[in-house]
Formats: C-alpha cells, structure tokens, sequence
C-alpha cells in the first residue's frame, strides 16, 4: 500500500516549524486514539500520525525524508520503528495534562508571584521630560498574622496523611499500552506535603491578605501611549517561596492642545500674516522647550514647513531627541482698517493689469512705504 506524505498527513506545510509540526500532532492523536475517537479505523490513523511524527520531529529522518521521500538510503525507508523511540511524555500530556507526570514533590518547588497591570495617565509635557509620580497599587501580599503559613499557629500544620508529606500521589491510567502508573499533585496538601488543621483566621488558610502599597514610579522620557515599564517584585507575592511577580506600568499620555508628536519629532502650527508671509520676518515661535526666533523668507506660502533641529521628543530608549518641524498658516484677516483695505483695493486693482508687476511685488512695495 502506498504511504501518504507525511506532511499530509499532520495537515502542514513543507515549512512548518517544530512548534507547528508538533501542534498538529497532538491535535491528531488526541483525535484518533483508540481509547477515545469513535471513528473508522482510528488506531490506523492513529499510527499514521504517529509516523508521519516520529520523521518529521527529527531534524535529521525529516531531511533525509525530504530529499528521498519514504525510502531513505540504507534503511529501507521509514516506519519500521514502530513505537520503539516514541516519545510517551508528547501523547500523556494530550491525554492527561501535563499534571499528571509531575515529579515527586514537584508542588513544592518555589513559585513566582502572578505579575499585576496597572495604567498612569500623563500630561504631554511629563511624557517628554519625564517626572516621579508615587501610586497606589492593590496587591496580594503575605498575611501578617501567619506569616504565609496559611495556618492559626505552627502547632496547626501536620504533615500530609496522604501522601505523606511527598506532595504526589501514585495515579493509575489505562491507555492502549496497558495500565501506567504516574505520579500527579497531591489533591488534599496541592503538593505542599503539609496540612493545615485549623486555619489562620486573618487570610482563611490563604496565605496572603489583599492589601495597597504605595509605590514610586519614574516615568521615563520620551514615554509615549501605549509603552510600559516594568518594576521588579512589585506584584503578588510568590508562593513556595518563590519570588514576587512584577507591576507593569503601562502610560496614556494625554494630547496637548499646541503640539502633536509624530515618532520623536514634534509639530506645531503658526500662524503669520499675509504682511510676513509676503515681506518676510522673524517671528516668536514655542516649542516643548519654550520660545524661539524663527526667520519667515519673503514670499513664504502657507503650509510651509520649518525644521528646528533637536527641539522634538527624546526617544525613550535612546534619549536622542528629534526634531521640532513648525507649520506657517497664512491667516485671511477677518476685519481690515481703512488703510488696509485701501492697499488691498490697490493690489486688487494691480492684479488686473498684465503690464504692471505682479500684485505680490506690488503690496509688498505698498507696504513698504507705509512703514516709512
């Protein structure tokens, strides 16, 4: 009978990585073995897979495969091994959960405190200069009445009846290689080894009370919405001993109503006049970092932009600063004086006659004489 390819087989490309190949394999054999599919020739597929997983898991069997297919040079091709080098461990853990192959003891080995999440809104300018800000952060912290211990006094913990203060037990689980013995977690101590016959009253045998710290934070600067930091050992403790996890800071910084940052570069719109749009001049601009001159050249049209170098954001990580690029809008005078509309009828009139300058040469000299 002719074999399938084997990447058919498992449902994946001539690509795939380890993980993937390995992801549709425990899909598959969970979904084919005998004890558990009702379908057609399930333990047939079931060993399918099996082959097609034994090849394709080792680098080498899996290169040979796909350079000569199903016959490898001098072996005579592949899935003569049968179950011989099968990995138990990859279709226990499918089965059963990876619960169920602890070591002993495994339940008491030291483990780290859950990590907490928390969000600080700031102002634009704290997000560009950075600041210190103490906060107020609910966490799981050792009950103070116990110790940690969960338990009234140290007279109230007894060694686990049992397991016998081993953590695991001994669990039987009939498969299609017979009946197999593993050892899983304590269900009465939870792998503790330990039992606790009259519970602490402050934390209820927990261990740990909910309580508020009061924490520093530094916000960086540069920090932009959506960035984090992560301050070490200030989440919820851990257990076995185990380290406390971490408090994640995640930022919102809120929009300034001058300035808008685009990656590390800040941009800011001016207005000017149509005189010093036309004439030229230098102008009062802000910047983050506070007020600078800015030279406009005559002729200036608006939506022009200027660069001011190194007046823009500092990159979190790099603290290089970018620029500052400042956007002119000519503004249409919404109320003119007498004198003004007297030169805007002028260069109106100007602007008719082809033969004289051009209406901006015109206002711009206009202009000029009435600064005399």
């Amino acid at each position: 009978m002719n074999k399938r390819d084997y990447y058919e087989v498992l449902g994946v490309s001539k690509t795939a990585t380890e993980d993937e190949i390995k992801k549709a394999y425990r899909s598959l054999a969970k979904k084919y073995h005998p004890d558990v599919s009702t379908e057609a020739n399930a333990e047939a597929k079931f060993k399918e897979v099996q082959e097609a997983y034994e090849v394709l898991s080792d680098t080498q069997k899996r290169a040979q495969y796909d350079q000569f297919g199903h016959q490898a040079p001098g072996q005579g091709g592949f899935g003569g091994a049968g179950f011989e080098n099968f990995d138990f461990g990859d279709i226990f853990s499918a089965f059963f959960g990876g619960g169920q192959r602890q070591s002993q003891g495994g339940g008491t080995r030291p483990r780290k405190g859950s990590d907490i999440q928390r969000k600080m809104t700031i102002t634009f300018e704290e997000s560009i200069f950075g600041k210190k800000e103490k906060m107020k952060v609910p966490v799981y912290d050792e009950c103070p009445s116990c110790s940690g211990t969960g338990a009234r006094s140290s007279s109230d913990i007894r060694t686990c009846t049992r397991c016998r203060g081993t953590g695991s037990v001994t669990m039987e689980q009939q498969t299609i290689f017979g009946r197999t013995q593993t050892r899983a977690t304590c269900p009465t101590c939870g792998g503790t080894g330990k039992e606790i016959t009259v519970k602490c009253s402050t934390c209820s045998g927990e261990g740990v009370v909910k309580t508020t710290k009061e924490v520093e934070v530094r916000v960086p600067e540069g920090i932009e919405t959506g960035q984090q930091i992560r301050l070490e050992g200030f989440g919820n403790k851990g257990q076995n001993g185990g380290p406390n996890g971490d408090l994640y800071i995640v930022f919102d910084v809120q929009k300034s109503d001058l300035f808008e940052r685009i990656g590390d570069d800040i941009v800011v719109n001016v207005p000017i006049t149509f005189s010093q749009a036309a004439l030229g001049d230098e102008i009062e601009v802000p910047t983050i970092y506070g007020k600078v001159m800015l030279k406009i050249p005559a002729g200036t049209q608006s939506d022009v932009k200027f660069r001011l170098r190194e007046k823009g954001a500092p990159n979190v990580r790099t603290k290089v600063k970018g620029d500052c690029h400042v956007i002119v809008t000519v503004v249409t005078p919404s109320k003119l004086t007498n004198d003004q509309k007297k030169l805007f009828e002028e260069l109106a009139r100007l602007d008719k006659d082809p033969a004289q300058k051009s209406g901006w040469d015109r206002f711009k000299d206009s202009f000029a004489k009435t600064k005399k």
